[in-house]
């Protein structure tokens, strides 16, 4: 069950009659996971692109869209939208644990007390997305996103860290778009040195 405020259903309608955005609805998944909580994927989207495993709600006057490997850890959630002093938004308050497996865990717990903080010197992050079997999935962010030492920083550390901590996990898969990244840190033509070499 997914609890829609009166304020959330009236500002996704009038934002989908401001872009004259017919047959759309709002997809709402889970992209990422950190300490500070689930990282969500709140966009507009439109009812062709509904995968058969989707649910589907009719949130009244629009449909929310969930997609199958989101749908446990959404289950309770709470929307939102707040505007107040300190700024306007969406707000999703999701009672769910971020991670259930110990070794979700522990993979987290490396991330937070020994990579991010080096990363983060650089202006990159690194979010933990998912761990399958005995494979960590991550996404690299910020200042990481892009950087021609990304593959050097996710060998040489990111890859070892992991394994050397959690002995479970045998691969770490970079699953960042670098292609994507609008401003990062260090281009491959400026050269740059990962935190980690």
């Amino acid at each position: 069950m997914i609890t829609i405020t009166d304020a959330a259903k009236k500002k996704v309608l009038e934002l989908l009659e401001a872009d004259k955005q017919e047959g759309q609805g709002v997809r709402l998944g889970i992209r990422g996971r950190s300490a500070a909580g689930f990282q969500y994927d709140l966009r507009f989207d439109s009812e062709s692109s509904v995968a058969p495993d989707d649910t589907v709600i009719d949130a009244g006057g629009f449909k929310l869209f969930i997609d199958a490997r989101s749908a446990p850890d959404i289950q309770g959630v709470s929307i939102d939208y707040v505007d107040d002093l300190q700024g306007s938004g969406f707000k999703i308050d999701n009672p769910n644990p971020v991670w259930s497996s110990p070794t979700a865990l522990a993979v987290q717990e490396v991330l937070d007390n020994q990579i991010n903080p080096s990363v983060a010197m650089h202006g990159g992050h690194v979010a933990l997305l998912d761990v399958r079997d005995d494979t960590a999935y991550i996404a690299l962010g910020g200042g990481c996103q892009g950087c021609g030492m990304a593959d050097v920083t996710l060998k040489q550390g990111i890859e070892v860290a992991i394994k050397d901590a959690v002995p479970q996990i045998k691969a770490v898969v970079d699953s960042t778009d670098h292609a994507g990244g609008t401003n990062p840190y260090y281009q491959p033509s400026k050269g740059g040195e990962s935190p980690f070499a």
